[in-house]
């Protein structure tokens, strides 16, 4: 049985909680938020009775195996780098942190401890992931050398903590677009990455006079905050001849949202958002395939349930995430450049 604490009891946690509740290797066995009364109503909610306002504190616990953190991007590596001191496995919310140096000393914690840290990368876990990855692995695509995604809000910016430039470390790109490069880079075969050429834009704020989408709010919302970006876009090449475009947005004067993310091969190609599709050729005919699965698109909660599994089940076995401390590093320096980029104005070498 993997004993657990959730730190950050915010939005996003409720995805880790429920999960770890209906795991039955699993036991949620403590909750901790500086929010004090938020802290109360979670623990009455959940039933869990080890409340603490102070990390420290819950890692001091020595019944507790695991943690996930649900925190501010600014604490994470932080926390982290604790709990791995604790001798604690740790999964921690995408992205890894919010610099290059925070999540080098993170992987070197995580070499230090011999403990399994799994990086937040909940698009991996997807059932149409999962399945496309099956396609992939066995060369159905051939060499994926081009891969384009995109995660446009037109009136989507969840303000609080995400539009605070202190506690997130940028707006859309470190929000959205950590989603849309980690998976593309997930299918091409995670290449090194060693050059990125970007642009971001704070044109139009967050337009909260217009009311933002309830469903993008955070816990903590405030419209009188936002000091990062609307809009960002990138270029990033790989070491083997790759290249992936991406642009996110939170707002952005679009008739509509978008999302996708494309995959093309030398001998296929697919598509994953907004649903699975597949693409490739036989006897001289280019064919679409729509595979015949329950889930073709992604179902944001199942994947969650699958990530903790997958999390817990890697804690118990001593085996390797599928989103390990490595490729969370690797995520964070193509972020990084691409803000590095867009502020230069020049291509930036990795």
């Amino acid at each position: 049985m993997l004993k657990v604490g959730v730190v950050g009891t915010g939005s996003i946690s409720e995805f880790h909680i429920k999960p770890y509740l209906a795991n039955d290797e699993a036991e949620l066995v403590a909750l901790c938020d500086l929010n004090g009364e938020r802290l109360a109503e979670k623990g009455r909610i959940y039933g869990v009775s080890h409340l603490y306002t102070d990390y420290r504190e819950l890692l001091g616990n020595d019944e507790i195996d695991a943690i996930s953190i649900c925190t501010w991007n600014n604490s994470h590596a932080e926390i982290a780098i604790a709990a791995l001191e604790s001798g604690k496995h740790v999964l921690v919310e995408k992205p890894l942190c919010m610099t290059v140096d925070e999540a080098l000393a993170v992987e070197n914690a995580v070499k230090k401890s011999g403990k399994i840290l799994q990086v937040g990368f909940v698009r991996r876990h997807g059932d149409n992931a999962a399945l496309l990855k099956r396609f992939i692995d066995d060369g159905d695509f051939g060499e994926i050398y081009y891969a384009k995604a995109s995660c446009l809000r037109r009136l989507g910016n969840p303000g609080g903590w995400f539009s605070d430039h202190t506690k997130s470390g940028g707006g859309p790109l470190i929000d959205l677009g950590v989603h849309m490069i980690d998976i593309c880079w997930y299918f091409m075969g995670k290449p090194r990455p060693v050059s990125v050429s970007g642009n971001s834009y704070s044109k139009l704020g967050n337009r909260s006079h217009i009311k933002n989408l309830s469903f993008y709010q955070a816990a903590d919302y405030d419209p009188s905050l936002n000091d990062v970006e609307d809009l960002t876009n990138a270029l990033i090449r790989f070491e083997n001849g790759a290249s992936l475009m991406v642009d996110v947005s939170f707002t952005l004067q679009a008739k509509e949202d978008e999302l996708y993310v494309k995959l093309f091969g030398d001998k296929g190609g697919a598509e994953i958002e907004p649903e699975l599709s597949i693409v490739g050729e036989k006897h001289d005919t280019i064919l679409n395939m729509t595979p015949q699965i329950d889930n073709l698109t992604f179902d944001f909660e199942k994947a969650f349930y699958n990530e903790i599994n997958h999390f817990v089940s890697c804690c118990i076995e001593g085996k390797e995430s599928i989103a390990p401390v490595s490729d969370g590093v690797q995520v964070m320096k193509m972020l990084n450049g691409v803000y590095e980029s867009a502020r230069t104005g020049k291509e930036v070498v990795l």
